[in-house]
């Protein structure tokens, strides 16, 4: 059984890390943005209430006995915490996280967020909050301070990946830590 939760920056490979891992072991890949966003074209305009969310993820992982949660949930989903076995911190450089995230939102919306284009001004806004990840000195939802501080308090192991490796290299690191010891 494993109960595994994958947090990082946005663009730093959680969502891609946690689906590759619930492949190898078998189980359930939830994501906490199917959770935290209600349904709106385009994606990502509205946060759901929080009793809700809180609702649909604890119904999800409760119908599985395995699972991989990738995303980030602190705070809103900190009544999950002793649910999980370990979690993960992955962390890559802010120019690579910040082209993988260009090349996503162009895949995504298109010209949609092309200047000009409707969407353009919450492009920026989404690209300008990424890029304060690192650096962020009060922590918003989402900053390196706010996860290091939730990271450290938290009761279970905590691995951390620190560096923009092959996603294959990384579940093995991970499956490969978390073997019994031989006897």
């Amino acid at each position: 059984m494993a109960r595994i939760h994958i947090v990082g920056a946005s663009g730093s490979g959680t969502t891609t890390l946690g689906r590759a891992l619930a492949t190898k072991l078998g189980c359930a890949h939830l994501d906490t943005d199917d959770f935290y966003w209600l349904p709106t074209r385009p994606r990502f305009q509205h946060p759901r209430p929080v009793p809700e969310r809180q609702a649909m993820l604890g119904g999800e992982l409760a119908r599985h006995a395995s699972w991989v949660l990738s995303g980030s949930l602190c705070g809103w989903g900190d009544v999950f915490i002793p649910l999980f076995d370990r979690v993960v911190f992955l962390w890559i450089p802010a120019d690579l996280r910040l082209a993988r995230l260009r090349e996503r939102e162009h895949m995504r919306y298109g010209a949609a967020i092309a200047p000009g284009a409707p969407q353009h001004a919450a492009y920026e806004a989404f690209m300008a909050w990424a890029a304060g990840y690192d650096d962020g000195l009060e922590p918003p939802e989402r900053c390196r301070r706010m996860h290091e501080q939730w990271l450290a308090a938290l009761p279970c192991p905590v691995e951390r990946i620190l560096d923009a490796g092959p996603t294959e290299a990384h579940v093995e690191t991970l499956l490969r830590a978390s073997a019994p010891d031989p006897v």
